[in-house]
């Protein structure tokens, strides 16, 4: 703004943190958890909290008070069957760090600063913001505020990413030239990021009537991709185009059309660095080029670990303490990561949650009449299509920065699917004597639900 205030918000935003715990357990939870929305995924903005006491901390204990807040002023979660899914997987990764300290694989999780007990903590803070939003976002209205919010953080990363990526000559590509990204881990997992929200808002806005709202919701969905293309990751790439084709089967036939277009004539319409980028694959011998070379390498010794241990494999958090080939310290897919640390029993956990997730968004997406409850299911079932995709090129699913915004999302469905049930048995309840035929006939009308 030329004011000469920016060096403050660090400081303001820290203090924000401070001003919503005390708000939170005074009766107000939902405010807290609307207020960290924003900084769930910027964490090279949660970074400059670190100057400051228990900054590191800050987003934890706000996050503790909601949920307090929120248990001591009665608010209740509706039911769900994810909460035993989160808990068995908690409890399962934590007796893991131990059997692979007891295995020799990492020293055991005994104090906040072991990394491997970070590791665990900074993950389960996903579920406690999973368990926050259902307690305190009671209905539609709030709902709505949370997709907000969750647009404007969007927003803001979007300039973060765009930003930084334009800053450089991408005449061709360069892979010194790529940024850690606002979410501070890389420009692989911002791209992750971004291709997932960008398929979300892409979903809701099937449901939107009004022009202004969907032109807006388009735009953003238009940026968001435009930064996700100069992100340079392969694995975004690949699950937009996948999430494109969910869409289309489910909604839109024209998309196949387009998308069935855009993959032969591809090669002519992205920039020359995009291409590069993609068929970097190889080299012009035919062979692979050394980073594809190594993640191969990589997974042939991983496989091996997996056949010594297969059921409960190395240890949760123990990949890190070890030697790999070319110096690696990540397997480049999530769900080989979890075969070798946490066994057959961490991927039936993994794929238990993932199957509740994909049956929850789409169950509010055929059942729901409200639009903005069917476009949140929409939206999830396409993001959950982007995860599943994005996990094969690496990890995009214990992070906070990722994860923290998606089950601020399926919390918010997870109230909607309740909302729901309750609009549909009050329906049933107050027609008990009308002829089921007319019932059906009644509820194949078009619904005229709130609009967006």
């Amino acid at each position: 703004m030329g004011l000469g205030l920016s060096h403050f918000i660090p400081l303001v935003a820290y203090v924000g943190f401070w001003i919503m715990c005390l708000i939170s357990l005074g009766g107000r939870p939902k405010w807290g958890l609307f207020y960290m929305i924003p900084f769930l995924p910027y964490r090279s903005m949660r970074n400059n909290f670190f100057q400051f006491p228990v900054g590191e901390n800050v987003l934890t204990i706000l996050l503790l008070c909601v949920i307090i807040g929120a248990v001591i002023h009665a608010k209740k979660p509706p039911k769900s069957w994810l909460y035993l899914t989160w808990a068995a997987i908690g409890v399962y990764l934590y007796v893991s760090m131990w059997l692979g300290a007891a295995l020799g694989f990492a020293p055991p999780p005994l104090w906040l600063a072991d990394n491997n007990f970070l590791i665990w903590k900074s993950y389960m803070m996903i579920p406690l913001v999973f368990i926050a939003t259902t307690m305190v976002v009671e209905d539609r209205k709030d709902i709505k505020i949370v997709i907000i919010l969750t647009a404007i953080t969007l927003l803001f990363i979007d300039r973060s990413a765009i930003g930084e990526a334009m800053q450089r000559s991408w005449t061709n590509f360069d892979e010194d030239k790529r940024d850690v990204g606002p979410l501070a881990y890389g420009s692989n997992l911002t791209a992750a990021f971004l291709a997932q929200f960008a398929m979300f808002f892409w979903g809701m806005m099937q449901f939107v009537k009004n022009r202004k709202i969907k032109l807006l919701g388009y735009g953003l969905v238009g940026i968001t991709l435009f930064g996700t293309m100069y992100s340079f990751s392969r694995g975004a790439y690949a699950a937009v185009l996948f999430a494109v084709l969910i869409l289309g089967l489910l909604k839109d036939r024209k998309l196949l059309i387009v998308l069935g277009v855009f993959l032969v004539t591809w090669q002519a319409v992205v920039p020359t660095a995009v291409r590069e980028r993609v068929t970097m694959t190889t080299n012009e011998n035919g062979t692979l080029e050394a980073s594809a070379q190594s993640r191969v390498d990589l997974w042939e010794e991983s496989w091996n670990s997996i056949i010594h241990s297969p059921i409960v494999g190395n240890g949760y958090a123990t990949f890190i303490y070890a030697k790999h080939v070319h110096g690696l310290d990540d397997t480049h897919n999530w769900y080989v990561l979890v075969m070798v640390e946490q066994g057959i029993i961490g991927l039936v956990l993994a794929l238990v949650l993932f199957a509740q997730l994909f049956g929850a968004s789409f169950r509010l997406f055929r059942k729901a009449t409200d639009p903005l409850f069917r476009g949140l299911g929409l939206g999830l079932f396409l993001t959950m299509s982007t995860t599943l995709v994005a996990n094969c090129f690496g990890d995009r699913w214990t992070y906070l920065e990722i994860g923290g915004l998606l089950f601020v999302l399926f919390g918010a469905a997870v109230r909607a699917l309740y909302l729901t049930g309750l609009e549909q048995t009050s329906e049933s309840t107050a027609m008990p004597h009308i002829a089921p035929s007319l019932v059906a006939n009644m509820q194949a009308l078009p619904s005229q639900g709130n609009r967006l």
